[in-house]
């Protein structure tokens, strides 16, 4: 399981979800941060189109992703669909 957190310093939804993302990953979930303008490289191979993208992956391969603003709440439980602590 890993999840990555697609995001740039100038979008402001991005900065709204990171104290959100941050207090999902001291709760152990796997999330990466993924600045698209510092690794655009990994952001294109994801065909990320727009920020901020949470993109879930089992075994390597993209199982949902998830566009947009979301909440702490709305986060975890689209996560937890796929991620069991």
């Amino acid at each position: 399981m890993e999840i990555k957190f697609f995001n740039a310093a100038w979008c402001g939804p991005c900065q709204q979800m990171k104290p959100h993302i941050s207090k999902l990953q001291k709760e152990g979930y796997p999330i990466v941060e993924v600045d698209v303008d510092e690794q655009p490289t990994i952001a294109e191979s994801a065909n990320v189109r727009g920020v901020p993208t949470i993109a879930i992956y089992e075994n390597g391969q993209l199982v949902d992703s998830i566009v947009g603003y979301n909440d702490k709440d709305l986060l975890q439980r689209k996560i937890d669909v796929y991620y069991k602590k």
